[in-house]
């Protein structure tokens, strides 16, 4: 489970943790922002861009709220488990770059767009973003040997 009263839910802990770090490390999108730190198996992304992250934060916040009764999510501070998270994640990013028509999943690119076509993130049709969070599945898992 995430650390308790984060502003958004991430594997890595601290000031500089991308906020999107479970949908990166996925490979649900990318971002050109993202810098990749490994410590032995530990795979840990900051963000380059404190102005990013917090757009990125304001983002995942809304995310959050707006599929709060839908994905029948805990109220924040309550930590998400790793499951729901990475929904919340990679169906809100795929949902916004289907919203937009945008060629990439790269999350600075997404944010800037968004902005760029609806002034703000809260002005995003965000009942198509709420269905893609819900509609989103994990990949499959290869059968074993």
């Amino acid at each position: 489970m995430d650390e308790p009263g984060s502003v958004a839910p991430s594997c890595c802990h601290g000031e500089q943790a991308c906020v999107f770090t479970k949908a990166l490390l996925a490979h649900a999108a990318r971002c050109e922002l993202a810098i990749r730190h490994s410590a032995g198996e530990i795979d840990a992304l900051t963000c380059s861009s404190p102005v990013a992250r917090t757009n990125c934060a304001t983002l995942s916040a809304l995310l959050r709220e707006r599929a709060l009764f839908t994905l029948r999510l805990p109220r924040p501070p309550a930590p998400l488990v790793h499951a729901k998270a990475l929904q919340l994640q990679c169906g809100g990013l795929r949902g916004l770059q289907q919203v937009l028509d945008a060629p990439s999943a790269d999350v600075h690119h997404l944010i800037g767009l968004a902005h760029e076509r609806h002034d703000s993130l809260l002005d995003l049709p965000w009942q198509q973003l709420v269905d893609a969070i819900a509609a989103w599945q994990p990949r499959r898992r290869r059968p074993g040997p």
